[in-house]
């Protein structure tokens, strides 16, 4: 087989620089279309207990069930996806950081109450009706998901906001915090997909609405869960971009 010639190789330069441009997104608009995707996730999730599972309550029933579901899905992805991107807004390059971090904190931190919110009602509900707490994978899967979202949240208030933290620490506690700061999101999506294809086995069991024959409650379940991991994968490839990263400084005013 022949060599490419220059002329082919600078076609082929061409075109991959061609598509390169195409999938260069701005980031505004994407975080438009993340945040009208998130949005459409947590609507999706409170339709689907109201149209289907029978509303909301605080009488220990199944109805007080229907808050864990969408609070997880509002708190611990939609709310946490939005905390995590904070850094990506270009506003946030400039000036000082003190600003940004507490906004992320506070978001964060109001992702962390909601999520704790949610298991109080999937704890009261199992109580109320006599089952067993914590036997699935499910259960094991996202109370680890929001242990280790507690300790994040405590070991970067410690290390990012209180202003006696060391420069030292701080460099050497930044990846650690990257790194589980998606690791948690991941975890939350899985979760959530979990718990929302184990909820489908518990309630679609009689002979005219099996999970098996597809009722329409499980195309609308199955959609909502698609769409929660669309949002997670996007969630993570945004934080991975490299265009989109907050550019480092060592600047005083970089560390304020």
């Amino acid at each position: 087989m022949a060599a490419p010639s220059d002329e082919e190789g600078a076609v082929g330069s061409r075109c991959h620089h061609h598509t390169m441009a195409m999938l260069d997104v701005p980031f505004l608009p994407f975080c438009a279309f993340l945040g009208t995707l998130g949005l459409l996730c947590v609507a999706m999730v409170g339709t689907w207990c109201q149209h289907w599972r029978g509303g909301f309550s605080l009488d220990g029933s199944s109805r007080t069930f229907n808050w864990h579901p969408v609070l997880m899905v509002a708190g611990l992805v939609v709310l946490y996806g939005a905390a995590a991107l904070v850094y990506r807004i270009p506003n946030t390059w400039s000036g000082p950081k003190l600003p940004w971090k507490v906004l992320h904190g506070s978001l964060a931190l109001g992702a962390f109450v909601l999520s704790v919110l949610g298991l109080v009602a999937v704890f009261r509900f199992h109580n109320a009706q006599g089952t067993p707490n914590m036997y699935s994978l499910h259960s094991w899967m996202g109370l680890a998901t929001v242990l280790l979202f507690s300790c994040q949240w405590a070991a970067g208030f410690g290390a990012f906001l209180l202003p006696w933290a060391p420069a030292w620490l701080r460099a050497l506690y930044k990846p650690i915090h990257v790194f589980f700061g998606s690791t948690i999101l991941l975890l939350s999506v899985a979760s959530c997909l979990s718990g929302i294809n184990e909820k489908l086995f518990f309630s679609l069991k009689n002979g005219t609405m099996e999970y098996k024959l597809l009722p329409a409650e499980a195309v609308f379940a199955n959609t909502l869960g698609l769409l929660i991991l669309i949002f997670g994968v996007l969630v993570v490839a945004a934080l991975a971009r490299p265009s989109w990263k907050r550019p480092d400084s060592d600047s005083p005013e970089s560390r304020q």
